[in-house]
């Protein structure tokens, strides 16, 4: 009786797993099915653009189908959704007027069944060009970057969504080498790492990442530690890998990348390898400007803007973090300003801001290389690409 319970138990347990338990999630039988939605920020000055564009892409070729467009809104560049889905918010890079601070941020209700963003409403960015925004892990405040004089903000969220004034701001302070880009500070970026505790902020104009803790109770930042980055490099934006022990900026002055291990007790990063986004000989303005990681760790990329127009690609060694440059990818297109890696890790979508195109390209799983699919769509000024489920 025994061995037949035990024969039993083991069939079970075969069946389980050949249904589809252990299957490999590239697979396309293993992907979420339905649609997945892509949002589009783009710059509506000179007047090409209409605000937020929405797309469709078909999980298995990638292919893009525009389903919709959001209320009527003012240089949205860059956005970030809710982590309820109900919601999106973006910038409105805007500069200023007779000293006073025309930037914004919008609040959106997302729509899929009508394929639609609805205005909520907008507050003050409390400075000038914000071009960075995120929303903290309790879904209750939004943090907005100002590049133009060196702020950043956060927003309280009200229940409906829309946004309240600014509950902190704080002004950085210093300077650079570079005396066309690094006169004062500019905060390009303010993100939450994967310890929730910590804020991280890169600055371009001081070579700084600021770092603070989340006061979730008061909606404030403290300041808890700066990290140096290369004088004259420029650290444009952060992405923290999988595994959470290490941290990589991509600075758009010097076209390096700089990897770091992560503290997880002052929140503060300690650099192990500086490696260049650019090719071998290249002395062309580099103009760095994304980077991110795929889901599963393995590989990282990072854009170069001006007259190079290509995505560096690197491999990651899993044991050290330490980034091997695999090659570079032309993308089709002039100023790469930001791209986006799909849920699944298996396509990359590069918004071309001033050739108003976005180009889909194919990641190897096993190489980490880029292959052109030959999906394209044209799209107004396009900055900022993000992914919804």
């Amino acid at each position: 009786m025994k061995t037949i319970l035990a024969i039993l138990v083991t069939l079970i347990f075969l069946i389980t797993n050949i249904s589809g338990k252990d299957k490999d999630p590239m697979d396309s039988d293993a992907k979420k099915e339905g649609p997945i939605f892509l949002f589009i920020g783009t710059y509506t000055d000179p007047g090409k653009s209409q605000g937020i564009y929405i797309y469709q892409m078909d999980r298995v070729t990638g292919e893009l189908r525009k389903v919709g467009v959001s209320d009527k809104t003012v240089n949205p560049s860059y956005l970030v959704i809710h982590p309820n889905h109900k919601w999106l918010y973006a910038v409105n890079e805007l500069g200023e007027n007779n000293g006073k601070f025309l930037g914004g941020v919008s609040a959106f209700r997302i729509d899929l069944d009508k394929k639609k963003l609805e205005f909520i409403n907008s507050v003050s960015s409390r400075g000038s060009y914000p071009c960075h925004i995120s929303v903290d892990h309790t879904g209750k405040f939004v943090m907005t970057a100002n590049y133009g004089n060196g702020t950043v903000a956060v927003f309280p969220i009200r229940k409906d969504g829309s946004l309240a004034e600014a509950s902190f701001v704080d002004q950085h302070q210093g300077k650079g080498p570079n005396e066309k880009r690094q006169q004062g500070p500019h905060a390009h970026m303010i993100m939450q790492g994967f310890d929730h505790r910590f804020v991280y902020s890169n600055d371009l104009g001081i070579d700084k990442i600021l770092v603070y803790k989340i006061d979730t109770v008061r909606g404030k930042l403290v300041s808890c530690g700066e990290v140096p980055t290369m004088p004259g490099a420029g650290p444009r934006h952060l992405v923290f890998h999988p595994d959470r022990k290490w941290a990589y900026t991509v600075n758009e002055l010097n076209g390096t990348i700089e990897a770091f291990t992560v503290d997880k007790g002052t929140g503060l990063l300690n650099r192990f390898q500086v490696i260049s986004t650019l090719e071998k000989g290249e002395t062309r303005e580099p103009g760095s400007a994304a980077i991110h990681i795929t889901p599963n760790g393995k590989f990282l990329y990072a854009t170069n803007r001006g007259e190079i127009n290509n995505i560096a690609m690197f491999s990651i060694n899993q044991e050290k973090g330490e980034l091997q440059l695999l090659g570079h990818q032309p993308v089709k297109g002039k100023t790469p300003r930001n791209f986006v890696i799909d849920p699944s890790g298996a396509f990359v979508l590069i918004a071309n801001q001033n050739s108003d195109n976005v180009v889909a390209f194919q990641i190897d799983e096993q190489t980490g290389l880029l292959k052109d699919t030959g999906i394209e769509i044209s799209v107004p000024n396009p900055v900022c690409l993000k992914f919804l489920e």
